[in-house]
């Protein structure tokens, strides 16, 4: 079949509703709405067929680390698709890459993580969790032990167990989910849960969730607590200061695995290379993916650690494992892309520059009339959209704000993702500080066109 060139935005829009079944997606309304097609990219800015010039304020999806456009990462796919484009690592077998990139990651991660399970994306990594600490446990003869503790609007991930970890309600309603063995706490929410209650208090309050958990099931009966640093998808949910000390008291003092998800927060998000080293957590496993390659090509993995695999080395075959684990020119390219992290100090900049930027001017946007708090922790971002300042009502229909101010911020030209009435970011990391001015005059510019739409006085 020969490559159709020059098509319109109309024929791509035909052919996609025709024949591309999209993630996440209602697919009767982008049919008749169109999808917007994405053309090129470079640094931090997209363009789309018709020559509109966007900010892409997501990173595509969290994961656009590096920004767009970076020749090295083409350059080294190229050159190890040429020596060795695919082999996989079942049958004994292995490759400079896999081995490459393992030592590497070995180095970036907390102390104690020396080993990784490659996977290609963070669901397939927490597929695998759920397959390990099961596993673990029951190398260590307590097969009991397999009930696994989430928390609500947690996102882990698409797949069976993936949705299954994450405490969504709407995944959850299609497919029979979750799956057995997989329960949810309450989330760290302040502005929407804290019911008066300080920060301080509130974040005590939450953790304990987890104790309240496992006095209820039992210890004997209870696998791992797995949680992001902080909740992405979910709405950026940014733990109180109390929140992680008291969850480390509570594991501490028990015997359960603890699982930090840094599919969103790894590789230098937060201002340090894990969500992990933000909050001073050793975990016993660390599912990533998305930062490990800036999206260029898809990887994950899990890091596990050393106590971890001293078991599992006892335990004989471990009957997991997927096609693409290790895949040599995934690897080739997330070796590049942490050479880039380092040689250029990314994760730096933003610890000292964007960051700090972005947090003050941020914060400046809590004096909008549709805004009932701007948080925000190293490059990621929210703002709860309520009806009501004062006491932070929100509006009646439950995602219909957010969805209007998502739609008004593509017309203005930035991407911003909206989680029920939050609209939130997670700009590619190379930022810098003028190009976040942009993108706060942006989200303003937006937030008085949805009060206009509302018929509230900006």
């Amino acid at each position: 079949m020969h490559a159709r060139l020059n098509l319109s935005t109309a024929e791509l829009q035909a052919l996609d509703a025709a024949h591309y079944l999209h993630p996440f997606t209602d697919y009767k309304q982008l049919s008749n709405k169109g999808a917007r097609i994405i053309s090129h990219a470079d640094g931090i800015y997209l363009w789309d067929s018709d020559g509109n010039r966007i900010l892409d304020a997501m990173a595509g999806l969290w994961c656009v680390n590096i920004g767009y456009g970076r020749e090295e990462l083409a350059r080294a796919a190229a050159e190890q698709m040429r020596d060795l484009p695919y082999y996989n690592s079942f049958f004994q077998t292995s490759h400079e890459p896999g081995i490459r990139l393992a030592e590497m990651l070995s180095e970036v991660t907390p102390e104690g993580l020396d080993h990784v399970f490659y996977s290609g994306s963070g669901s397939e990594a927490n597929d695998t969790v759920v397959r390990m600490v099961r596993h673990y446990w029951g190398c260590k003869g307590k097969p009991e032990k397999t009930v696994i503790i989430s928390r609500e609007n947690a996102y882990h991930g698409s797949t069976m167990a993936g949705a299954s970890l994450g405490g969504m309600k709407p995944m959850h309603a299609q497919g029979g989910l979750p799956i057995p063995g997989i329960v949810h706490i309450e989330q760290p929410y302040w502005f929407e849960n804290s019911a008066g209650l300080s920060r301080r208090e509130y974040g005590v309050k939450a953790a304990r969730a987890l104790e309240h958990k496992l006095d209820q099931l039992g210890d004997d009966k209870v696998a791992a607590f797995i949680a992001e640093p902080i909740q992405g998808a979910g709405g950026v949910i940014i733990p109180p200061d109390s929140y992680w000390p008291e969850i480390k008291r509570i594991l501490d003092e028990r015997d359960i695995l603890l699982v930090m998800d840094e599919v969103i927060c790894g590789f230098g998000r937060t201002g340090e290379w894990f969500g992990s080293d933000l909050y001073d957590i050793r975990p016993d496993l660390m599912p990533m993916a998305k930062g490990m390659s800036s999206g260029y090509l898809p990887i994950g993995g899990v890091m596990v650690s050393d106590r971890v695999v001293e078991t599992l080395w006892e335990g004989g075959e471990f009957f997991h494992g997927y096609t693409y684990s290790g895949h040599p020119t995934c690897c080739a390219v997330a070796i590049k892309n942490i050479e880039i992290l380092q040689d250029e100090n990314i994760v730096e900049h933003v610890r000292d520059v964007a960051a700090p930027h972005l947090a003050e001017r941020w914060e400046a946007l809590a004096d909008h009339p549709l805004v009932g708090e701007a948080r925000s922790a190293g490059l990621v971002a929210a703002l709860e959209l309520v009806k009501d300042k004062a006491t932070g009502e929100r509006f009646p229909e439950v995602g219909t704000t957010g969805s209007l101010c998502r739609d008004i911020c593509i017309d203005n030209g930035i991407i911003m993702r909206a989680v029920r009435d939050s609209m939130i970011i997670s700009p590619p990391l190379i930022i810098s500080a003028s190009q976040i001015d942009e993108l706060v005059d942006l989200a303003w510019r937006c937030l008085d066109q949805t009060a206009s739409e509302l018929g509230v006085s900006a």
